[in-house]
């Protein structure tokens, strides 16, 4: 354990009230060493940001944002800059966190603490980053897993995946990213990791006002690595490809889905890198048809399923994913396990009708496909969709298509994408597993 020294950093504005260092009961922010959390943190007196009347019910209840127009408008906020951290204040005085405060976003502050003078520096970071790696050794056998995700570890913005000796970052917010060096200082105390990538690449930097990029911190600059997941070994690519170069979210989804494919065909949509499919063909499989658009996909897929000694049994179909199960089904293939793991068609508010439409149509083709008394696999990471909105549209599909079945399992993501309690788009991803007659 690490005793850092008290911080004195005076506040530079106060948002929606008078400048830091009047006498106004809002500034009620001591700088003293204290603990929060399990460790004594560096104790500072931040810039203050005030809420509007009635606006602190949400955090009370433990909601972790606070949206733009929940802020009392002042002048000041503009000498604030982006990310800083802040003491979030209600309009009668009360102290409600730490939060990261970015004034240009629709979020405009992230709360990291429940007292408002918590010092964001490496201890911080090591101590939050160094929980959320008690939790997953205890979680897996092999170091290959989500290590941190975001507001749920108490570090909204930031996600880490480990791969083995390689990391790699996301840093989807200004408050993450002005931390950057700290953050990485944090994890080599921690890890001491040969390979750090960062994919700065997410759509939530640009509504954040930062600049998208991939970067090679530390380590070989291909970036390609061998990874592990239910006992099966993978290549992924950091640098490229989605997100973070692999799903790890779905690995316990995919032990389900190998679970039920002895000696079964099974077509996988949305493949990516083989994750559901070579783990079915370990598992027994007969045969599996790998569907993806992404050449660079495809290629990771096919190097793994010739490392697990399957590629003989695999067919790599790069092409659209929805237009390849309409040519399949006109072709007369039928599968005993099927499949469907689509990127986001919900992206946004905006996106909800058009999506909807896109998860429908894919369960119904999807269905068409599957041999009577087989199995039916669909997947949305889409938070704009609730379980009770996906489940909807899966059953409309599958009536569509003429056909009937049973839910064997309803899922969400993996035990090392935990859910915040008071956020529930953290519970991002659902997942059905059904029987169809």
């Amino acid at each position: 354990m690490v005793f850092v020294a008290p911080c004195f950093v005076l506040a530079a504005a106060t948002i929606g009230g008078n400048a830091a260092g009047h006498n106004n009961t809002e500034n009620k922010v001591s700088i003293v060493m204290g603990v929060a959390d399990t460790v004594p943190y560096c104790r500072v007196m931040h810039p203050i940001v005030k809420l509007l009347p009635g606006r602190h019910k949400r955090l009370k209840s433990g909601h972790p944002w606070i949206f733009s127009n929940e802020v009392a408008s002042s002048n000041s906020d503009t000498k604030i800059e982006p990310g800083s951290a802040v003491t979030i204040v209600g309009d009668n005085g009360e102290v409600y966190g730490t939060a990261l405060f970015n004034p240009h976003s629709l979020v405009a502050g992230r709360v990291v603490s429940a007292t408002g003078d918590t010092g964001l520096d490496e201890a911080f970071f090591r101590d939050r980053i160094g929980r959320a790696l008690v939790l997953r050794d205890r979680l897996f056998d092999e170091p290959f897993y989500r290590l941190v995700h975001a507001e749920a570890d108490g570090l909204p913005g930031l996600i880490i995946d480990r791969y083995g000796d390689a990391v790699v970052l996301q840093l989807n917010s200004a408050g993450m990213d002005l931390r950057r060096a700290v953050i990485v200082d944090a994890l080599d105390a921690i890890l001491a990791p040969e390979m750090i990538v960062l994919r700065n690449d997410s759509q939530s930097r640009v509504q954040e006002g930062l600049p998208q990029g991939v970067e090679i911190h530390r380590g070989d600059e291909k970036a390609r690595i061998a990874i592990r997941e239910n006992n099966t070994s993978f290549q992924a690519n950091l640098a490229e490809g989605q997100k973070t170069g692999w799903f790890y979210d779905q690995r316990d989804n995919r032990a389900f889905v190998a679970g039920l494919s002895g000696g079964a065909r099974i077509a996988d949509f949305y493949t990516y890198g083989g994750g559901f499919a070579i783990q079915a063909l370990r598992a027994g499989a007969a045969h599996a048809d790998l569907v993806d658009r992404s050449a660079g996909a495809l290629e990771n897929a096919a190097a793994s399923a010739t490392e697990n000694r399957v590629a003989a049994q695999c067919r790599f179909l790069k092409e659209d994913a929805l237009r390849a199960m309409e040519t399949m089904f006109d072709d007369g293939a039928r599968y005993d396990v099927v499949i469907s793991d689509p990127p986001a068609f919900v992206k946004s508010k905006k996106d909800f009708n058009r999506g909807s439409r896109a998860y429908r149509k894919m369960a119904r083709l999807a269905a068409r496909l599957v041999s009577p008394g087989g199995f039916l696999f669909l997947a949305s990471c889409s938070h704009h969709v609730s379980p009770a909105v996906f489940g909807d549209l899966v059953r409309k599909g599958i009536r569509d298509a003429g056909r009937s079945g049973r839910i064997l399992r309803t899922a969400g993501a993996s035990a090392d994408h935990p859910v915040h309690p008071g956020l529930p788009e953290t519970a991002y991803l659902k997942t059905l597993t059904l029987q169809l007659d």
